[in-house]
């Protein structure tokens, strides 16, 4: 068996190994039902600038606009300063439905069993006199707690299983007791004990090491991941492998996403707090960045593809794929190209399929690094047409930037569709 042969088959058992590995899914699938969430907390700082904000929105000629303001920093808190919460709800419950257990009953135990690890005191200061009130502060609700919560939601559904399927721990009501009673008796001693446990645990943690679980897990986990995927090399690594499952015809995106989501997800609620506290948003990879320049018009950039296809190509099979392609890929979506051309382990286009995306974040990256975009504080839903989606996450000056990456992907494309050209006039003559 060969290198490319070797590479190929452990490739596949990668993405063999996230299809069908429970957990992962499961974090999979929490973030992709929670992304419509994170992009509308996310235009709350868009509309804050462009409507209540005094120097840069409507309020400079409007000023009862202002008054907004609240309103739109509710929208970015609630949604994503909070996102923790509804994370460990969404993965417990995914877990739970693949185990066959309570779905509801096991996320709302998650979400409690996390609350009474974390810190639930804060310090407040009014007028240099401070003192302790009961709440959370954003290091359990916002991104910094995701990985400990992610954690909390797999460790615990496990041990809730465990638990609940030993018969001595089950409270037998009679039969004539309502089901949705007898189910909460059932599960009485569980819940006791994992809770009890949690919550002994999380204050024994903080007193043996002086800071909580949280905290422990962001800094020697979370902190130091995200500083290495946030790096330009982290993210063109990420976004070329990507490509090289998208080459053999699994979905690309859906294989790191369980990587991906919960530390562009952190990268965008940092950027926006930045912001908001008057400072420079400072961590590239959010999803806007990854739809808006890395896979714009398709993974691989297939939508620079089809303009070298309709500008070059004789060969009228490929120049009818384009043609059908070309309005997907102007919204983002690739598969026509992928799978209609195919590009799917075709030796022909290889090189630039999987190399383009890493091309794209190069190039995204550069433009940040120069000054001439800022870090995203706004995800653009995916599917929104090409220079709109660039506008709303980037403004005019990401437009700037995709154009110059959709032109950048056209000329490399270009001696490859001619080489197909060739290849198909010797096809002809034999």
């Amino acid at each position: 068996m060969g290198f490319k042969d070797k590479m190929e088959d452990r490739l596949m058992d990668i993405a063999d190994f996230v299809d069908n590995n429970i957990y992962l899914s499961s974090i999979k699938n929490a973030f992709t039902d929670y992304v419509p969430f994170i992009i509308v907390g996310s235009f709350g700082t868009l509309l804050g600038s462009v409507i209540s904000n005094e120097r840069t929105g409507l309020a400079q000629w409007i000023p009862a606009l202002k008054n907004l303001a609240p309103a739109f920093s509710a929208m970015s808190f609630a949604a994503v300063s909070c996102m923790t919460i509804p994370v460990i709800f969404l993965i417990a419950l995914h877990l739970a439905r693949a185990k066959k257990m309570p779905e509801f009953l096991t996320a709302i135990l998650c979400v409690i069993a996390y609350f009474s690890m974390v810190p639930n005191v804060v310090t407040v200061v009014i007028e240099e006199a401070s003192g302790t009130a009961s709440g959370l502060g954003g290091g359990v609700l916002g991104a910094q707690g995701l990985f400990i919560g992610m954690l909390t939601a797999v460790l615990i559904t496990n041990l809730f299983q465990k638990l609940s399927n030993i018969e001595k721990l089950k409270i037998k009501m009679p039969d004539s007791v309502p089901q949705g009673i007898a189910v909460s008796f059932n599960i009485l001693i569980p819940v006791f004990v994992i809770i009890t446990c949690t919550s002994i645990f999380g204050e024994l943690f903080h007193l043996a090491t002086g800071s909580y679980i949280n905290e422990f897990i962001y800094n020697i986990i979370q902190a130091p991941l995200s500083a290495i995927v946030q790096t330009t090399p982290g993210i063109i690594i990420m976004a070329i492998a990507c490509q090289l499952f998208w080459f053999l015809g699994i979905h690309g995106g859906l294989v790191v996403e369980p990587i991906r989501s919960p530390l562009s997800a952190a990268a965008l609620a940092a950027n926006i707090a930045a912001v908001e506290a008057g400072q420079a948003a400072t961590q590239p990879l959010t999803r806007g960045l990854w739809t808006v320049f890395i896979v714009v018009g398709g993974a691989g950039l297939t939508l620079s593809l089809i303009f070298a296809i309709l500008m070059f190509s004789k060969r009228e099979e490929h120049r009818a794929i384009a043609k059908l392609s070309l309005l997907p890929g102007i919204c983002g979506i690739g598969e026509p190209m992928v799978f209609g051309l195919p590009l799917v382990l075709n030796p022909v286009f290889a090189v630039p399929f999987i190399l383009n995306s890493g091309i794209a974040a190069a190039i995204a990256l550069g433009a940040i690094k120069i000054g001439f975009i800022s870090c995203s504080t706004v995800d653009a839903p995916f599917g929104l047409p090409l220079f709109i989606n660039a506008a709303l996450s980037y403004g005019w000056r990401g437009a700037i930037v995709q154009l110059v990456i959709l032109v950048v992907g056209t000329l490399i494309w270009i001696p490859f569709v001619l080489m197909s050209n060739r290849m198909a006039e010797k096809e002809t003559a034999k």
